[in-house]
């Protein structure tokens, strides 16, 4: 076999073992390999179709149901297998790499499901792992029109009534809003012994009076996945779905961002790898002046980069997961590096697919044009990546 013929399959190989599930344990890795084929053939034939109609993927989460997904990451506790965080990151990578829309509904169920389960009443945690056991959606509430990443100027008031909790104000940008089963929602606490400025953080359930569902968005990207403001007009809930104390919110939000972000960071990486196999793919397969367009050496040069931080950024994903697994006290800057490096990744590698398919690329119906779509919103949600550099870059700021 000659080095050109051989080129390609070296390469290939490269790529696979990037998926090499290390820091898994057998039964995880096994449920790895399965669930990729699964995705492959149960998940991604229908990504085109859900984003050009913008329906929710309902048949997507209900084959993730069939197979048990929620309760893989449900402690043992309340009937779950008590999955790792490292092999849920790793599951997110592979739905993102076959359908980003299904992936972003599935994985912000757990952005909202992790603070509960560690900050919230033993009833509570109850009686929502109840209800993803059962195949139900959960939802983060955090931006308002008054800001994103600023979240002390959020305007929503908890105020505490004899037997209930009230809620006032309104959310926008809501991922999974109007098909959650429960709300995840951050406001301030509103009482006479307080001065308003204390962040907590309570649960709204889908039928709670007062509590409406407003605007759907109309999205560039990830438009299967449902998004729309919510609005909180003197809504009722029970006083046991207040999670931890008032003053803690600020605690409890930092807790959930820190776990979610390494979570977008898999979501990205599943994108840059799904723009890259295009890529790589017709690129062997395009001929322009006799010779496959891969066999120049500038698209080789895009390739060798695209792949080269591909492989970076996987590794770290590994070791942000395992941090997180060892109960790290502190992975936030670890965990901004990820979110940048990966959601910077995606949008790259999506813009390099698009570009070496030339004007096919720029035409709807085509998975590279949809993916650039998609890879935007990495750069921006869960902290756009400005503020994350501005994190790291601080963090070696010298105060002494």
């Amino acid at each position: 076999m000659s080095l050109s013929s051989s080129s390609a399959s070296v390469g290939v190989a490269v790529l696979d073992r990037l998926d090499d599930q290390r820091g898994l344990i057998d039964e995880e890795s096994q449920f790895l390999a399965v669930f990729r084929k699964f995705v492959s053939d149960r998940i991604a034939p229908h990504a085109e179709t859900y984003d050009q109609s913008s329906e929710f993927p309902w048949k997507n989460i209900d084959a993730l149901h069939e197979l048990s997904l929620a309760s893989m990451f449900l402690p043992e506790w309340c009937g779950g297998s008590g999955c790792s965080y490292l092999c849920y990151l790793r599951i997110v990578e592979e739905l993102s790499r076959g359908c980003p829309s299904t992936a972003i509904t599935f994985a912000t169920t757990f952005h909202a499901l992790n603070p509960l389960l560690e900050f919230g009443s033993d009833e509570l945690r109850s009686r929502m792992a109840s209800i993803v056991h059962a195949g139900g959606l959960g939802a983060l509430a955090i931006t308002e029109e008054s800001g994103g990443s600023d979240v002390r100027a959020m305007k929503t008031t908890i105020t505490p009534r004899a037997d209930s909790i009230v809620i006032n104000g309104s959310k926008i940008y809501v991922t999974n809003a109007g098909v959650a089963d429960f709300y995840l929602v951050f406001g301030k606490w509103n009482s006479s012994e307080h001065d308003g400025d204390q962040l907590c953080a309570v649960v709204v359930e889908k039928d709670a009076q007062g509590f409406e569902v407003m605007r759907k968005e109309d999205k560039m990207g990830h438009r299967a996945s449902a998004t729309a403001q919510l609005v909180f007009d003197d809504c009722h809930v029970q006083s046991t779905n207040l999670i931890g104390f008032p003053g803690e919110g600020l605690k409890i939000l930092l807790y959930a961002l820190n776990r979610s972000r390494p979570s977008i960071a898999a979501h990205a990486l599943g994108m840059a790898r799904a723009a890259i196999d295009e890529a790589v793919t017709h690129s062997n397969e395009r001929k322009q002046f006799g010779h496959s367009i891969l066999d120049f050496q500038g698209v080789q040069f895009m390739v060798a980069d695209l792949v080269a931080k591909l492989a970076l950024s996987k590794s770290w994903l590994c070791y942000v997961g395992r941090l997180i697994d060892h109960k790290s006290e502190n992975y936030y800057i670890e965990s901004s590096i990820l979110k940048l490096a990966a959601s910077d990744l995606a949008m790259e590698a999506a813009t390099a697919a698009v570009q070496l398919h030339g004007g096919a690329g720029y035409m709807r119906g085509t998975k590279v044009e949809r993916l650039f779509r998609d890879a935007k919103l990495s750069q921006i949600f869960e902290g756009a990546n400005e503020l994350h550099r501005q994190h790291i870059g601080r963090a070696f700021l010298d105060r002494a």
